[in-house]
């Protein structure tokens, strides 16, 4: 359970402000059909975060705990940098064309998750716990968590959410992971 909340948490609080997040935005905004849009968030989501939560549990293979341990504090030290700085926002998601909403949105979010702050956590979450669904569950949750309000309010979210403000409290949140898992 543990493998949960806390990936669920620390992606909840990462996506905040993040591109995916502001391409949420854009879909809801352009498409106006909020359901498609959430379920092609959450299926790839479920797809690229499985991806990573395979790669996360198979380096546990590879590498010794204490390297292992100091590699995933440094990746979380990195995250919690990267996090301070938001993500340029891309005001043209491809036009649907025959592909229609809901794979518009798979296709767009799965590339934008691709090596994005959200992945790479769950990468080393899956690392830390060696508990792939777990984490790939979490995870998910967490993305979901953080877009469906998106999708369903729209840009007005963004004229009430600090959104600084946010990026911030998930920056510490992992520096005090990486403080965690450097003296556990």
């Amino acid at each position: 359970m543990d493998a949960f909340l806390t990936s669920t948490g620390l992606v909840a609080l990462a996506e905040m402000g993040d591109k995916t997040q502001l391409l949420a935005i854009i879909l809801a905004t352009r498409f106006k059909k909020p359901w498609p849009i959430v379920w092609g968030i959450l299926l790839a989501t479920l797809l690229n975060h499985a991806l990573a939560g395979a790669v996360g549990t198979w380096v546990t293979t590879l590498l010794a705990p204490d390297t292992l341990r100091w590699i995933l504090v440094a990746g979380f030290v990195g995250m919690g940098v990267w996090t301070l700085f938001p993500d340029k926002q891309d005001d043209n998601p491809p036009d649907t064309g025959k592909w229609g909403v809901f794979a518009t949105t798979v296709l767009v979010f799965f590339l934008a998750e691709m090596g994005d702050k959200t992945q790479l956590a769950t990468v080393a979450i899956a690392a830390q716990y060696s508990h792939f669904l777990p984490v790939v569950l979490g995870t998910t949750l967490g993305m979901m968590l953080a877009n469906v309000p998106v999708v369903f309010m729209g840009e007005r979210l963004t004229r009430v959410l600090p959104l600084r403000v946010l990026r911030w409290g998930a920056s510490a949140l992992f520096f005090v992971f990486a403080g965690w898992v450097a003296y556990s």
